[in-house]
């Protein structure tokens, strides 16, 4: 009777660790490919391509993009400039009294200048009125 109920506890854990060797063999063991590999490869060529077409925009198309935009903003700086040449001087042109609204002097400088001031478009006389 003992030898009995020795083998009847046995014999579950001996099934056990069989089935965990061929689960593990089966696991280990990849003669097909399943759906998920399939789809990862997928995954991996199709950002391979995009990255190589990417690649290809950037270093032979954006050069003259930035070429062709560089030419037209130099274009557009020097007709700006053509037409303010045409422009009375500054001293001359109506200061109306929505520009230059100052309620009180700024900390740097003279007080009068904003910190974006540049002296060949700004100008600001403050005894002038319209």
């Amino acid at each position: 009777m003992f030898a009995q109920r020795q083998i009847a506890r046995a014999v579950p854990r001996f099934n056990a660790q069989l089935r965990a060797q061929a689960q593990r063999r089966f696991a280990s063991v990849e003669t097909t490919e399943n759906h998920f590999v399939r789809e990862r490869r997928h995954v991996k060529e199709h950002a391979k391509a995009t990255t190589e077409l990417w690649r290809k925009i950037s270093l032979y198309s954006l050069p003259p993009a930035l070429i062709l935009a560089a030419v037209n903003a130099y274009m557009l700086w020097n007709e700006h400039w053509e037409h303010w040449s045409h422009m009375p001087p500054l001293e001359e042109r109506v200061e109306y009294p929505f520009q230059n609204i100052r309620t009180r002097n700024f900390p740097w400088g003279d007080g009068d200048k904003t910190c974006f001031w540049n002296p060949e478009v700004n100008y600001h006389n403050k005894d002038k009125t319209t």
